[in-house]
Formats: structure tokens, sequence, C-alpha cells
């Protein structure tokens, strides 16, 4: 099982690349039509998600996965927003949303023998 999860693992990282780096191409290849338009950022985020699914796949904590997609999706709506003509009412508001779950990730302890408990 765990050489099948690995297998899963990279696949859903390299579909995940390919869809970052060039995302008209793979809806092309995958569904018969060019990206265009919103689609392409829309396409990215979802090649953060799958390359956040691969790492959480990887051996290791799977909370690595959901640090490295909220952090990611974090810089890239906020390029979105200072480099890229986005101007949607939430865009804002997701970027500060995001950072503020990437930085309760961090601070998260990674286990309960971290914990003080009283009794």
């Amino acid at each position: 099982m765990k050489k099948v999860l690995s297998l899963a693992a990279v696949a859903e990282a390299a579909t995940g690349l390919a869809l970052l780096i060039v995302p008209s191409l793979v809806g092309r290849v995958l569904l018969g039509e060019a990206l265009t338009g919103v689609a392409i950022p829309v396409a990215r985020v979802a090649g953060i998600a799958l390359i956040a699914l691969g790492v959480a796949c990887w051996p290791g904590p799977p909370r690595v996965g959901m640090v490295f997609y909220s952090a990611a999706v974090t810089l890239y709506l906020a390029y979105l927003g200072v480099a890229g003509n986005v101007t949607g009412m939430l865009l804002w508001p997701a970027v500060v949303l995001h950072a503020i779950l990437t930085a309760c990730l961090i601070r998260t302890p990674t286990s309960d023998k971290t914990r003080t408990h009283r009794g």
C-alpha cells in the first residue's frame, strides 16, 4: 500500500506542477480545449492543491501538505492582486485568511506530547 500511495503522490504532484507551469496545455490535453481567461489562475490554484495533496500523501506528517497549500495559495493570490488584473472583492480577505491559516498550521504543536496536561 505504501508504494501505491507514494506513486499516487508523485503522479498528483507532477500533474499539479504541470498545471502551474502550462495550465492551458494541460487543459488542451486533458479536456480537449485550451484554458483561457480566469480559468488559468483557477487551474494554477488547483495545481497548488494537487502538489499539496502529493506532499500530504508522501511519507511524513500530512500537515506539511496543508502548510504548503496554504502558504503557496497565499503567495499566489497576493501576486495576482499586486501584479495581475485581479480585483475580486474577496481576493484580499482570502489572502489574509490563508496567511493566518498558514501561521496557525505552523504554530500548532505536532503531537499531544508537547501539550501540558493538568489533572
